[in-house]
C-alpha cells in the first residue's frame, strides 16, 4: 500500500502544476514554439495527478473502519474471474484500436495533415504492435 506521505504529495504536485499552468496562461503574452502547449499540458497533467491523488485517498477513508468490506474489496480486486474479465474486455479494445487508429492514419493522409503528425502516429501504433507482437511470442514460450 502507498504510503500516506505519497498520497499527498501526489495531490500537492498535482494542485502545484495546475497553478503553474494557469500562471503561464495568465503572464504569456504572445507565445512561440513550446510555451503555447506548456500551460496546458501543466493544468492537464496537474488535474491528472489531483483526481488520481484524491481519489486514492477518498477511497482510503471510505473503507478505514470497515476491515470486512477493504477484504471484500481486496477478494474482488484479486479474483481470477475478474481478471480474466478485465483481461478479456482489454483484448477486444486492443482487436478495436488495430482498426480505429488504421482508419484514422489513413484518413490524416488523405486529408494532408502535416506528415510529421501523420508520422508520429505510425511509430507510435507500430510501437503497441511490437510491444503486442513481443508478448505473444514470450507468452507462447511460458505457456
Amino acid at each position: 500500500m502507498k504510503s500516506r506521505t505519497t498520497k499527498y504529495t501526489t495531490v500537492v504536485f498535482g494542485l502545484v502544476l495546475v497553478a503553474v499552468g494557469l500562471y503561464l496562461i495568465k503572464t504569456s503574452g504572445d507565445p512561440q514554439g513550446m510555451m503555447r502547449a506548456l500551460p496546458y499540458v501543466c493544468i492537464g497533467i496537474g488535474c491528472g495527478l489531483f483526481g488520481h491523488g484524491m481519489g486514492n485517498m477518498i477511497s482510503e477513508r471510505a473503507i478505514y473502519g470497515d476491515p470486512e468490506l477493504k477484504k471484500k474489496l481486496d477478494i474482488e480486486k484479486n479474483d481470477e474471474r475478474n481478471l480474466a474479465i478485465a483481461n478479456n474486455a482489454k483484448g477486444k479494445a486492443f482487436d478495436m484500436m488495430t482498426f480505429v487508429f488504421g482508419a484514422l492514419m489513413v484518413s490524416f493522409a488523405l486529408m494532408g495533415v502535416d506528415m510529421i503528425a501523420v508520422l508520429l502516429l505510425v511509430f507510435a501504433y507500430l510501437f503497441v504492435h511490437g510491444f503486442e507482437i513481443y508478448y505473444r511470442l514470450k507468452f507462447d514460450r511460458e505457456m
